[in-house]
């Protein structure tokens, strides 16, 4: 059975690109295992990811609308899955490692709150430590998950995750491919998003944006995807002056029109209320908290366990338990 992984490895030196990420040369494990005989490192990475249950909970996490009335908004499940995709299709065009990359970008949201960024500037203002979801993501894959024990990934992997949106840029192209990939779909998405839930009309976009992207969803991520290959290089990703330029534009235009839009951003007020009240009421009765948050307590302190716990609720979770802990119950005959 060993043959299998060592011809997949293989495969690999073979048809992959010269800077690209081979299997075989991963910096390894926090902690050492024997390798699997039929899977390389990075696809039983990507498939410890898909199995956990935080990329479960991401189905019922907020991506920009919070609880929208409707099947067809984002959610953070469904844009991981949107990110992999465009992941994916960047890697295979740049012959990068594409099972190094499909993991990176399943588990690049894994410590994302309830309630999208509302809930993460919510935890960052509580927390005395602060709160960034993609140190969340690495502290998911190395603590909370596996019953506390940790899904034990690859450096590479791990890298990918805490380096896929802000900072210091990934060490390999496959994190860098994800972090273009991220951006790409976000801003597509949301525009989609934005257009179905009436707070956007296309025509807003910017012309000259347009001009240079194009008018529709699939034509900008194909602009975007095509613009990206064909300017990148061996050592580093980078988008045309043209495109990166038009890409800016429109980056400034949502964050200028879509998230601050009254009608879209009207429940936040609410979310910072719902996550304080239970950040507090955790705090203050931490017998509230399952046994394993409570060895976290002990060990790192009440408000690292609290954090953990609220950060990892699904946006549903987080409104039961609020109802829970502060809404009064009918009284029922017995």
């Amino acid at each position: 059975m060993d043959e299998i992984r060592k011809r997949t490895e293989q495969i690999e030196r073979q048809i992959l690109a010269p800077g690209a990420a081979l299997s075989e040369n991963s910096r390894g494990r926090i902690r050492p295992e024997e390798p699997c005989p039929m899977r390389t490192c990075y696809q039983q990475d990507r498939d410890r990811v898909i199995h956990c249950k935080s990329f479960r909970r991401l189905k019922q996490k907020t991506q920009v609308f919070l609880s929208p009335e409707g099947d067809h908004y984002r959610t953070r499940l469904t844009h991981t899955l949107e990110v992999s995709q465009i992941a994916r299709t960047i890697a295979r065009a740049l012959r990068l490692n594409e099972d190094l990359t499909e993991a990176i970008a399943l588990g690049h949201d894994l410590g994302h709150t309830p309630f999208g960024h509302a809930g993460e500037r919510a935890l960052n203002q509580l927390s005395p430590h602060g709160f960034r979801h993609y140190q969340q993501s690495l502290r998911v894959v190395d603590r909370l998950e596996r019953r506390f024990a940790g899904l034990n990934l690859t450096w590479e992997v791990r890298n990918g995750l805490v380096c896929h949106t802000k900072g210091t840029w990934p060490a390999t192209l496959e994190g860098c491919a994800v972090r273009y990939a991220d951006r790409i779909a976000y801003m597509n998405h949301d525009i989609e998003d934005a257009i179905t839930a009436g707070v956007l009309r296309p025509e807003q976009l910017p012309r000259d944006v347009v001009e240079v992207l194009g008018d529709t969803k699939s034509q900008r991520i194909s602009t975007l995807i095509a613009d990206l290959v064909a300017h990148s290089s061996q050592t580093q990703l980078a988008f045309s002056p043209e495109v990166g330029e038009a890409y800016e534009a429109l980056h400034s235009f949502m964050y200028s029109t879509v998230y601050v839009d009254k009608t879209a951003k009207k429940e936040e007020e609410k979310v910072e209320r719902v996550i304080g009240a239970l950040y507090e009421r955790l705090c203050t009765h931490i017998d509230l908290l399952p046994e394993g948050f409570l060895q976290i307590a002990y060990q790192e302190g009440v408000d690292r366990a609290v954090t953990d716990y609220i950060s990892g609720m699904s946006d549903e979770f987080a409104i039961r338990t609020f109802e829970e802990f502060f809404v009064p119950r009918k009284w029922h005959v017995l």
